[in-house]
């Protein structure tokens, strides 16, 4: 074995570099701060616990079970007086205009009054933006009503806004109701009553705020609870006030007043207006009967109504419960009383053909129980150019788009409902062998849900049958554009036409019309038109051509100078040599009638409606100088056509909203939704009776309801 030797230079080197890094590795290790930070961020953020807890929906505006937009009602008088405005109530607000209907409703032609009142209230109409109801109830009888009354038992009953939308584009005014009963209305209306007048005037303010709000036109008051005597010598203050506020802030604001609480303060119904309620009448715009009268009970009140015997609606109870005149299908014999003495009448719950009576036969039985009204319900006419309807009911088993189905399965909208027509089932004098019906079908549509289906025969010595669909009471310019989309259903050899009837015939110019008689030009054939101008090719570009689904156009072209438009009527008429009875059965999916291309004169009036959508409010805009219709069909119509006309609603400009102006007449604007145009132009008062050809030489003419 060798003996150690002295060390080399280079073992030296590498020995002293292992002593240097035993020496490192023992020293505690340096971070740098920048490092060190960042560490310890990324340390807190990830022991940091997030939580989310959301924020339920408010109850009173969204369904529980389905988070849509509802219609509310408010239960106590702390509601009514906390309530302001806030995001959720601007789903409930009517986006319709009352548009203008003649004769006014400030005219002394008895009224018909509807007071809609159904298991509660608040049904499948709640849903503001339509739900899949497959069977709902459905009003479309318009033309015979002046006034509809939303009904419930809770405190404040703040119309669905469906339900508005709907009667404003017929011309019918909405009200909601306010109702304090039974002993707890009886604690409440001490509350507000028995007191000084900034009690009353506090509520008063708040009715009025809801009605501007929401944009419908008044209250029926019903007060079914005894009241004291500092209370109730109150009320008749109350309502002055209100209706004072009510005018002020909404115009042509309704108030009225049910027959229940006596001017002792007791709860007596009377049956009529008399001595013991008298002071209430005078206090408000109307006096709502109880139902138990009886004909002595109307000669009575010819007295105490004096000259505003239209200001007294007698109550009629559809239901026929307790001693009534008549109810369910014998209710014409109220009416025929009602009317005989030249009051209003009040029909509360007509509903009753769908509550008890079959689901299934729901608009047979309507259009039966309204049908047998019919002679003493005079009708509205329109008054306004242009107008658009596609009949849809508001309701359907399927969605169409212009003859395209977009989707299936049952759906229920009323604020979608189009313009209606009337309604009836007429038939020719002698052996009855000449009829025509008409009624909604939810069969086939063209847009929307339904079509107005018409069924009828042509007798053998009947060269053809008309019927008129539309009342209306509009001074013409010179030159009118009509326009319809039909189908007729099954084998038939009938030809289908338009017709117009013309007031003040003596003054009217008539240019490119085939008039009917010799005698008169009070009822007129329009000329057919094969190419539309072509600022109107958009809406008329398929005249006489086949659209799809079967359907086909017809337009045609009216020259007036001088003329009130009366009637808008649909005939019927057998080819050349047919001999036989020709039956017919024919959908009408829309009919337009428009001054268009040019704006229609301030004399003819303007009519501006929103697009009503499923879901959404539409889409579309409205150009600075254009006309733009949008589905489902509506007619926008140039600011230009901005006028006030005596008797109709003045919408205020948009740039209104968010003051104290009556935000009801107009519509704040909103996105796609163009700007609001009121109704405008006087229309002269004509003779209703105008003569029409003779018997000889018209054809057999079907006409349904009283003019007034």
């Amino acid at each position: 074995m060798e003996p150690a030797g002295p060390r080399t230079r280079a073992a030296a080197r590498l020995g002293a570099l292992a002593t240097r890094e035993e020496k490192r590795k023992r020293q505690p290790v340096r971070l740098e701060p920048r490092r060190r930070i960042e560490e310890e961020q990324e340390e807190a953020v990830f022991r940091e616990v997030v939580s989310f807890t959301p924020d339920p929906l408010p109850a009173r505006y969204y369904d529980k079970d389905t988070s849509k937009p509802i219609s509310f009602y408010l239960s106590s008088l702390e509601e009514l007086l906390a309530w302001t405005p806030d995001m959720e109530d601007s789903f409930n607000v009517a986006l319709e205009p009352l548009v203008c209907r003649q004769p006014p409703l400030s005219s002394q032609r008895p009224r018909t009054l509807l007071c809609h009142d159904m298991m509660g209230g608040y049904l499948d109409d709640r849903f503001i933006q339509g739900s899949a109801a497959p069977s709902p109830y459905c009003f479309y009888h318009w033309q015979h009503i002046d006034i509809f009354v939303y009904f419930s038992h809770h405190l404040v009953t703040i119309p669905p806004v469906g339900w508005t939308n709907a009667a404003h584009r017929h011309g019918v005014c909405v009200l909601g109701t306010f109702i304090a009963e039974w002993k707890e209305g009886g604690r409440l209306c001490e509350a507000f009553l028995a007191g000084d007048e900034r009690s009353y005037q506090a509520v008063a303010d708040q009715l009025v705020r809801i009605a501007q709000f929401f944009r419908f036109d008044g209250w029926l008051m019903n007060f079914e609870s005894s009241l004291s005597v500092a209370a109730v010598g109150n009320v008749p203050h109350f309502l002055r006030y209100l209706s004072t506020r009510l005018h002020q802030q909404v115009p042509g604001g309704l108030l009225l007043w049910y027959d229940s609480v006596v001017s002792s303060g007791q709860v007596k119904w009377q049956d009529e207006l008399n001595e013991q309620n008298r002071v209430f009448f005078d206090s408000c715009d109307g006096f709502f009967t109880n139902y138990n009268w009886r004909e002595e009970h109307l000669e009575r009140m010819l007295v105490h109504a004096g000259e505003r015997r239209a200001d007294v609606y007698v109550g009629v109870d559809v239901f026929a419960r307790g001693n009534v005149v008549g109810g369910q299908f014998d209710t014409h014999k109220s009416l025929e009383l009602i009317r005989k003495h030249g009051f209003s009448a009040a029909l509360f719950a007509p509903g009753w053909v769908y509550e008890c009576l079959e689901k299934r036969d729901f608009f047979q039985n309507q259009d039966k129980f309204w049908g047998l009204l019919g002679r003493y319900l005079p009708t509205h006419s329109i008054c306004s150019l242009p107008f658009v309807t596609s009949f849809c009911l508001g309701l359907g088993t399927r969605r169409v788009c212009y003859g395209q189905e977009e989707a299936m399965g049952p759906w229920y909208h009323p604020s979608a409902q189009e313009l209606q027509p009337l309604f009836a089932e007429h038939r020719l004098e002698g052996d009855g062998q000449g009829w025509v019906k008409t009624h909604g079908c939810l069969a086939d549509a063209w847009n929307g849900g339904s079509s107005l289906l018409i069924r009828g025969a042509i007798p053998p010595e009947v060269g053809h049958v008309a019927v008129r669909l539309f009342s209306l009471h509009v001074p013409v310019p010179p030159k009118v554009f009509l326009s319809m989309v039909y189908k007729l259903e099954g084998p038939s050899d009938v030809e289908v036409a338009l017709e117009l009837t013309t007031g003040d015939a003596g003054s009217c110019h008539i240019g490119d019309i085939s008039t009917l008689s010799a005698e008169t030009s009070s009822r007129h054939s329009p000329r057919p038109l094969r190419v539309p101008p072509t600022k109107l090719a958009r809406w008329l570009g398929h005249c006489s051509q086949p659209l799809s689904g079967g359907w086909v156009q017809r337009c045609y072209e009216v020259n007036l100078r001088g003329c009130v438009l009366q009637d808008l009527l649909v005939s019927f008429s057998r080819r050349p040599g047919s001999q036989e009875q020709e039956t017919f059965a024919c959908r009408l999916g829309e009919l337009q009638v428009t001054c268009a291309p040019r704006p229609c004169p301030l004399l003819a009036g303007c009519r501006g409606e929103g697009a009503s959508g499923w879901e959404s409010a539409g889409a579309g805009t409205l150009g600075p100088r254009g006309l733009s219709l949008l589905p489902p069909a509506r007619w926008w119509m140039p600011a230009a056509c901005l006028a006030p006309c005596p008797g109709c609603r003045v919408s205020p400009s948009p740039a209104c909203a968010g003051s104290r102006a009556p935000l009801r007449r107009g519509r704040s604007p909103r996105p796609g939704s163009g700007s609001a145009v009121p109704c405008t132009g006087p229309a002269p008062c004509l003779r209703s009776d105008a003569s029409g050809p003779t018997a000889a030489e018209r054809p057999a003419l079907l006409q349904g309801g009283l003019r007034g």
